[in-house]
């Protein structure tokens, strides 16, 4: 199964867009809303999540936040067409972004960022199934040992 990239935006020409930019390289999703987009990520493994800040109902620092307790290994970019320095701090902290990229997008620069979130995604996921393999292990071990005594 390959790791999506879903794509926030209340926008739909920028959605349009970035899907016509990216689908031949990516696995894409796109969504007009926070909620839209929770139905996806709930259905579908999502590695990066980008998302626009200025929504009518959820802002995307608001988005990010909402998801961050489920889907904590997910990559998140912001990206808004205004450079907000609250906004900034506020992606920084509240919901935990890897990128926050002013609107209109490079599509180069934009490919490498996606190209290098997924891969700190599928790290991550490798990183989590090797410490649980290793926890079994050290179980195991300890009942061997408590056994042959």
């Amino acid at each position: 199964m390959d790791v999506g990239v879903l794509y926030v935006d209340d926008e739909i020409n920028n959605l349009n867009s970035f899907k016509a930019a990216f689908r031949r390289n990516f696995n894409i999703y796109t969504a007009q809303s926070a909620e839209e987009g929770s139905k996806i990520l709930a259905s579908n493994e999502i590695g990066v999540i980008i998302t626009d800040q200025r929504m009518p109902v959820t802002t995307g620092i608001e988005f990010l936040e909402s998801i961050l307790h489920i889907y904590p290994d997910t990559i998140r970019i912001l990206l808004t067409g205004f450079s907000d320095i609250n906004a900034v701090i506020d992606a920084i902290n509240r919901g935990q972004v890897y990128k926050y990229l002013v609107k209109p997008w490079q599509n180069d620069e934009l490919k490498i960022y996606i190209q290098n979130a997924i891969e700190i995604y599928l790290l991550r996921k490798e990183n989590k199934e090797l410490t649980y393999k290793l926890q079994i292990a050290t179980l195991e071990l300890e009942h061997l040992t408590k056994t042959n005594r």
